[in-house]
């Protein structure tokens, strides 16, 4: 599932009220939700993906509900070590 599929599923097409309270607040909580779908889409528990990079299942928790924020150091382990995965970013002006 893409995030946009996750978001009109969850929140609604563009332009709903829900939608757009969610367009608003999104950088928020961008973070934590695309390693939150990353981890079930890898079909993995929070515990387990804390026992692959080396942390508690408490901090992944944290983190995907942005109660914490992660260092990217600590980024790129969960995703390159974690879920197996690559992590890309970009500066957009």
């Amino acid at each position: 599932m893409t995030l946009d599929e996750f978001k009109d599923k969850h929140y609604g097409t563009k332009g709903t009220q829900k939608r757009d309270e969610l367009e608003n607040g999104y950088d928020d909580f961008k973070l934590g939700t695309l390693l939150h779908e990353a981890r079930l889409e890898k079909g993995m528990t929070q515990a387990e993906l804390a026992d692959k990079v080396g942390t508690t299942k408490s901090y992944i928790s944290k983190i995907e509900n942005n109660i914490k924020e992660v260092r990217l150091s600590t980024l790129q382990k969960i995703v390159q070590l974690g879920l197996d995965g690559q992590l890309d970013l970009s500066i957009r002006l």
